[in-house]
C-alpha cells in the first residue's frame, strides 16, 4: 500500500479549559475516511509524543485526532477525554474523517482508558467506538483515581455488546510487561469479544515510534530502525482496526 502525503493541524482547542489537540490527516483524498481518536499515556499534555505514530497512521489513509489530557486532573482526566470524544464526533467531518467510523485507541494509560470505554460506555455518555486499539497497556489492574477497575471484572458485568479489540505490545517493554496484554486476551475471549494481539520486538516507547530521552524525561521521535518499524506495525494495526486493507 502506497503511503499518502500527510497534513497536520496543530493546537486546536477541544474543551472549555483550553486543552489542545492535533489532527493528522491525508493531505489529499476522498472525504469521510475512517477516524482514529488516539489518547496518550499518563504524562500530562503529551499529544506531541504520539505525533510520529499519528502521522504514520494518517499516511495509510486515516484521520487521526490526538488530544492533550491530564490524568492528574481532579476527575482523573475524564472531562478532557469526554471533550475529545465530543470533538471527534462533531467535527471529524471538517478534516475529511468519518464520525461514524471511529476507532478509539490509546497508549499506556491511554490504552487502559480506551478499552475501558469500550467495555463501560457510561464513561463517555454511552458512546461506542467502531473498534478499540490498546497499545502497551495494562488492563487487569485498578486506577481508583480514574474510576477504573480490573477489566476482567468489568467484562463480566457490562451490558454492552462486544466491539473488536486490537492489542499491540512490545516484547521488550519494561514499563508494562507484554504479559499484561497476553493475560487480557483470554478474558476477552471468555466473554465473546473479538481480539487480536500483535507483538513487536520493541520497548514501551518504541511501540509508538518513539524513544525515551532521560535528559528531557520525555519520549521523543525514534531514530533506531527497530522502533521505527515497530511504530509502522502499530500504525498498520490502527488501519486494520479501521477496516482499511493494509498488508502485514
Amino acid at each position: 500500500m502506497n503511503e499518502i502525503a500527510v497534513s497536520t493541524e496543530q493546537g486546536i482547542v477541544h474543551e472549555p479549559g483550553g486543552r489542545l489537540l492535533d489532527v493528522h490527516r491525508p493531505a489529499h483524498g476522498p472525504a469521510a475516511v475512517p477516524t482514529v481518536l488516539l489518547w496518550h499515556g499518563r504524562g500530562p499534555n503529551e499529544r506531541d509524543v504520539l505525533a510520529p505514530l499519528a502521522r504514520e497512521a494518517a499516511s495509510l489513509g486515516l484521520v487521526v485526532v490526538v488530544p492533550d489530557w491530564r490524568p492528574d486532573a481532579p476527575d482523573g482526566g475524564w472531562g478532557h477525554l469526554r471533550a475529545s470524544v465530543r470533538f471527534t464526533r462533531e467535527r471529524a467531518g471538517e478534516f475529511g474523517g468519518d464520525a461514524e467510523r471511529v476507532v478509539l485507541a490509546g497508549w499506556s494509560l491511554g490504552a487502559y482508558a480506551a478499552v475501558s470505554v469500550a467495555v463501560r460506555p457510561e464513561l463517555v455518555d454511552g458512546w461506542r467506538p467502531a473498534a478499540v486499539a490498546g497499545i502497551a497497556g495494562r488492563y487487569l489492574w485498578e486506577r481508583p483515581e480514574m474510576g477504573l477497575r480490573d477489566l476482567s471484572d468489568a467484562l463480566a458485568m457490562t451490558p454492552a455488546g462486544p466491539v473488536p479489540v486490537h492489542l499491540v505490545h512490545g516484547t521488550a517493554d519494561d514499563i508494562a510487561d507484554v504479559h499484561h496484554s497476553r493475560d487480557f486476551v483470554p478474558a476477552l475471549d471468555r466473554w465473546g469479544w473479538p481480539v487480536t494481539l500483535t507483538e513487536t520486538d520493541t520497548d514501551h516507547a518504541g511501540a509508538v515510534m518513539t524513544e525515551y530521552d532521560p535528559a528531557r524525561e520525555r519520549c521523543v521521535p525514534a531514530r533506531a530502525a527497530g522502533a521505527l518499524e515497530a511504530g509502522r506495525t502499530t500504525a498498520r494495526v490502527l488501519a486494520r482496526a479501521a477496516g482499511l486493507p493494509v498488508p502485514g
